[in-house]
């Protein structure tokens, strides 16, 4: 029997003894457990719903259930949580006995809310267990738990994270509706066909049933009750490639007998992949393609991949401490979402400020510092401005802005008049730079912007070709004027 006291020394208050009814069979109740309950008074149930509650009745074993909860509550999670604080509320008044289905640490939420609520009030928990539902399972099974098995709930399904590499048992499926809706959930992760097995009333004689089934069947073949749980064998095939499958092709490919090409890379070597893999991913984006938003995409995660391969080989980092650091990142920075925290006042600011902080630094130049070098011109420009601005070294007006295009736009001409190279390049770089503060004044990205201006261009340019070719001409022999001609009707067909 497993002992865990909680109560201060000289402290007068009542217990909790915990006990597992087993599987349900009387023979799988632990004599320990019989032998308090025959012995004891003030014995609560957490449901009467269980086969071996007529054998305790049987034995002259009295009781009070506590399935009016259920009929009180719309969810289980209320259920547990009041039956919880029931039974913490019973026991500061006299010593008590909770019972609970199978083993009372194995899928038992009120046992978990139990504890917790004990630690903090002093209440001494005695645990006295019997043979779990899943024991009893495995047993039915034929299987060996020692390869491994994840238990879950089949009412938490939509927030488990599911493993295709581990036998997993599930637990709690009470009906079709239930089955149906784990379905749908599965099969995002196993082929249609996969077989599972539907087991009810394990290790409880004349209840015990085992279907075996294919998991599109289940909803639809299945014998579903409160005893009803399904067992799911480790996959042989997979349905979807993971990330950490990925990895292992990673590392398979920069080992000794891999690519010649793959092992040869370095961090230096690849970035000139990953900012091709990025604007082909923003080409996809702007396409509306999915397939091969999913491959560039694709592309862009081998690239993480590859780097932290890398990493990992020289003992640096790996790609867990990749996902590490972006996690702790991503809270650090969402503090009005993971700490319940206000938002105080501009929220772009107040992102500007953790991300300051976060890397040490104390003054604006710092963070433009910190601004990519080989960022592209325009985005770097709205970069700048846009943190300069956040101190209020700005423009006040939109006025002023085009009046200072006006003036950088004189002074290109004036350059330009005296011939200077390098004053001119200097002035269009001003020029350049207001007219990106235009842009960032009227929430227009100047990158984006003038993007669209160049297919605008390449479209326009492929109907004076076209239109010339069926003219028999060539755009060599053709004057400005002709192009020009042609360059007003491509403008007016492309509003068309």
């Amino acid at each position: 029997m497993l002992i865990i006291v909680y109560c201060q020394e000289g402290e007068k208050m009542g217990s909790i003894t915990i006990v597992g009814l087993g599987p349900g069979d009387f023979d799988l109740i632990s004599s320990g457990a019989l032998r308090l309950l025959k012995n004891s008074k003030n014995i609560y149930l957490r449901t009467e719903k269980h086969p071996i509650v007529k054998d305790l009745t049987k034995e002259g074993i009295n009781y009070t259930g506590l399935d009016y909860f259920y009929e009180k509550e719309s969810n289980f999670e209320s259920v547990y949580e009041n039956i919880s604080k029931f039974i913490i509320e019973k026991s500061k008044k006299e010593d008590i006995v909770y019972a609970v289905p199978g083993h009372p640490r194995v899928a038992e939420q009120t046992v978990d809310i139990i504890e917790n609520i004990a630690i903090k009030e002093n209440i001494k928990i005695n645990i006295i267990p019997s043979m779990s539902f899943v024991d009893a399972m495995f047993n039915t099974l034929g299987v060996d738990p020692v390869h491994g098995f994840k238990l879950t709930d089949a009412l938490n399904i939509e927030s488990e994270k599911i493993d295709t590499n581990s036998n997993l048992v599930i637990t709690q499926v009470y009906d079709k509706f239930t089955a149906s809706n784990l379905k749908v959930k599965l099969m995002d992760y196993y082929n249609d066909d996969t077989d599972i097995y539907v087991v009810r009333g394990a290790g409880i004689k004349d209840l015990e049933t085992v279907q075996k089934l294919k998991l599109y069947e289940m909803d639809i073949e299945g014998n579903f009750d409160y005893l009803t749980s399904v067992y799911i064998p480790k996959a042989d095939e997979k349905k979807f490639k993971d990330v950490y499958d990925l990895e292992d092709i990673m590392e398979k490919l920069r080992s000794e007998n891999g690519c010649s090409w793959d092992k040869k890379q370095t961090h230096e070597s690849l970035k000139t992949y990953i900012i091709e893999e990025a604007y082909e991913l923003v080409e996809a984006i702007e396409k509306e393609d999915i397939d091969e938003l999913i491959e560039e995409l694709g592309d862009i995660l081998l690239q993480v991949v590859f780097h932290c391969q890398i990493g990992k080989e020289e003992g640096y980092f790996d790609l867990n401490e990749v996902a590490h650091g972006i996690c702790n990142k991503l809270i650090y920075r969402h503090p009005h979402v993971f700490e319940g925290k206000k938002i105080q006042g501009d929220y772009n600011k107040q992102w500007e400020e953790l991300k300051k902080k976060e890397k040490g630094e104390s003054t604006i130049t710092e963070s433009l510092t910190r601004i990519p070098k080989h960022l592209p011109a325009l985005m770097k420009s709205n970069k700048i401005q846009s943190k300069a601005a956040m101190v209020g070294f700005d423009w006040d007006n939109i006025e002023d802005v085009y009046k200072k295009i006006q003036e950088e736009f004189k002074e290109v001409i004036d350059a330009q008049r005296n011939l200077n190279i390098q004053y001119i390049e200097e002035e269009i770089g001003d020029l350049l730079f207001a007219v990106v503060n235009l842009a960032r004044f009227l929430n227009v990205n100047p990158e984006n912007a003038l993007n669209k201006t160049n297919q605008k261009f390449i479209d326009r340019f492929k109907f004076i070709e076209e239109s010339a070719k069926n003219m028999n001409k060539k755009l060599e022999d053709m004057t400005l004027e002709e192009m020009d001609e042609l360059w007003n009707k491509a403008k007016n067909f492309r509003k068309s």
